[in-house]
């Protein structure tokens, strides 16, 4: 979802956004000529520990108090287990204690988060050998493929494992689409295609055409592929249907990897698990004697059957394995009349810490990404504890979201309030900090009938939903309401407009790139003491509406024909009903 921050658009926000650790004390410039600088000054530091006098409102100065403390120097980058969670948890805590919330998890304001942490080791002279055609055939870690393993093991072994090619890896009966017909993969190693058939083959028939469904995600692949049996699977890059290059995989798969231990979050995970560039895949298909790229083509179309290639995967990874804890933060306001019902606000609090490495500003502040939307959660909680909604309203500000939605998984995995009573979700991922839109983007648009719910929101401000700009990247999979569809919820990813009232659609593109360009992870996501508040306050204002409407209504939202989540929430439903 972060492509929709458009925090730094110039001409609305005064100035662009910049490291904040230029030296404001260096020696003025010897007279000269008069010059007139083109290059807007870098923005003004925010502080910790401010004094505010908050309203029971949702104001832009209320919102902007809460996001100057928790993106400040102080609170270090909000990594997770670290001081700078400490400051960013309690501060939570404590500001629903001054609005009136209640705790939200079963009496505790903190749900403890544990995780596992896998660091691969001798990633320099690490390779996946494979023998084929005759020969031995190698592929360097980080140059030709990445990989590790998914059970948090210190030593895994691959050997002799068959490879056989299956298409897009996907198992979708809905669809009725199986990659995975009439073969055995049990031990074996996969090789699967990115994104899903109806991506590469352009056909509005197969799947949602261009817009990725979760089939398209990695993280599916490899859990089918777990589910199937197999030994190892590694997904094939290619940097247009993946939606980013080759060097964020690398990058992704080097530093260690953070899951929820099995006891937390069952079922079956891959030994070994990874990536292949698409050079490494055609010198592997053609030892083997087979064209990788025709056979790509050959699996677009409906009836593709597994290809087993002449050839067999051997690797050994050696892993180091540590343990860790973080918290989610959950409030609530209990329903008057319907307490046993919850509608769900989530935003994830932790950003990535700071880097001693870098030069000059080493402070990831995570100003829109995401302070916003933590900023925005406070103030919806605080015009909710002035009224007595109906039906429970939940604030649940998690952890880990940077590290793999894991905070949001185990909010899923062990709900305060059970699914089946869970009425939406509603989540809030760097939030835009532009002047007013005429519309807002909701990512995965089609998917169900909470997102008409706020389009009537909207059409009471006079404005209007739009889709997401690019729905072949699968945004809709990538911030923490996901973990809410996939378990059947209504979930909500809604970010802000593009079309600005000043500017127009050119002024929301341009904003949403240089974001992402020049902001996103990075140290000058810092808070601008002259941002215009004017647009992110206008989009807080509509996600508390949509709550609102949830929350004093009967209204159960549901996912529509066609969505993969749907039959999920049915059978979570009709189990819901079991059991009253």
């Amino acid at each position: 979802m972060r492509r929709l921050a458009l925090a730094c658009l110039t001409a609305l926000t005064l100035a662009a956004c910049q490291s904040h650790d230029e030296d404001k004390t260096a020696a003025a410039p010897a007279p000269g000529p008069a010059r007139v600088s083109t290059s807007p000054p870098p923005p003004l530091p925010a502080v910790a520990n401010e004094h505010h006098d908050f309203s029971p409102e949702i104001t832009a100065g209320d919102f902007a108090s809460h996001l100057r403390t928790i993106s400040s120097d102080e609170y270090d980058g909000r990594k997770p287990g670290t001081l700078g969670e400490r400051l960013t948890t309690n501060y939570i805590v404590e500001q629903f204690k001054r609005m009136g919330v209640e705790p939200g998890n079963k009496g505790d304001w903190l749900q403890t988060v544990p995780a596992v942490s896998t660091a691969l080791n001798d990633q320099d002279t690490l390779k996946l050998d494979v023998a084929e055609g005759g020969a031995q055939e190698d592929f360097a870690f980080g140059k030709d493929m990445v990989v590790g393993t998914l059970q948090a093991r210190a030593d895994v072994e691959l050997k002799d494992s068959d490879v056989v090619f299956v298409g897009y890896g996907v198992n979708a009966p809905e669809a009725q689409w199986n990659d995975f017909d009439g073969v055995d993969v049990k031990g074996k190693t996969v090789v699967i295609l990115v994104n899903d058939p109806g991506w590469n083959g352009n056909d509005p028939r197969l799947f949602k055409g261009r817009e990725m469904t979760y089939y398209g995600r990695w993280t599916y692949k490899f859990e089918e592929a777990a589910r199937q049996g197999a030994a190892a699977a590694f997904i094939v890059h290619q940097t247009e249907p993946a939606a980013y290059g080759w060097n964020v995989v690398q990058s992704g798969w080097t530093m260690p990897r953070l899951d929820l231990p099995e006891s937390e979050a069952p079922g079956p995970r891959l030994p070994v698990a990874g990536w292949l560039t698409h050079e490494a895949a055609q010198r592997l298909f053609a030892k083997a004697g087979k064209n990788f790229d025709d056979l790509a083509k050959q699996a677009d179309i409906r009836g593709f059957k597994a290809v087993p290639l002449d050839a067999k995967a051997n690797i050994h990874l050696n892993s180091t394995i540590s343990h860790s804890l973080s918290n989610n933060v959950i409030g609530m306001i209990k329903g008057s009349e319907k307490p046993d019902e919850a509608v769900v606000y989530t935003a994830h609090w932790d950003h990535l810490g700071h880097d001693p490495s870098l030069k000059g500003h080493q402070i990831y502040n995570g100003a829109v990404d995401n302070g916003t939307g933590i900023a925005a959660m406070l103030e919806i909680a605080g015009k909710f504890a002035q009224e007595k909604p109906k039906r429970t309203v939940v604030f649940a500000a998690v952890t880990m979201e940077e590290s793999g939605l894991l905070g949001s998984q185990f909010y899923v995995a062990h709900p305060p309030f059970p699914l089946a009573k869970t009425v939406a979700d509603i989540n809030m991922d760097a939030l835009p900090v532009t002047g007013a839109t005429k519309d807002m983007e909701v990512t995965g648009l089609g998917q169900g009938t909470l997102e008409d719910i706020f389009a009537d929101v909207l059409k009471a401000d006079g404005r209007v939903v739009s889709g997401d700009a690019a729905p072949e990247k699968g945004h809709y999979f990538r911030s923490d309401h996901f973990n809410f569809a996939k378990a059947g919820v209504p979930a909500l990813a809604a970010g802000g407009g593009i079309d600005m009232v000043q500017g127009g659609k050119a002024a929301g593109e341009a904003a949403a790139e240089d974001y992402t360009k020049n902001h996103y992870h990075q140290p000058t996501d810092v808070y601008d003491m002259r941002w215009n508040f004017d647009g992110v306050i206008q989009n807080v204002k509509a996600y508390y509406a949509l709550g609102e409407k949830l929350a004093d209504s009967d209204v159960w939202p549901e996912w529509k024909e066609g969505s993969e989540f749907k039959a999920i929430r049915e059978k979570s439903l009709a189990a819901g009903s079991k059991k009253k």
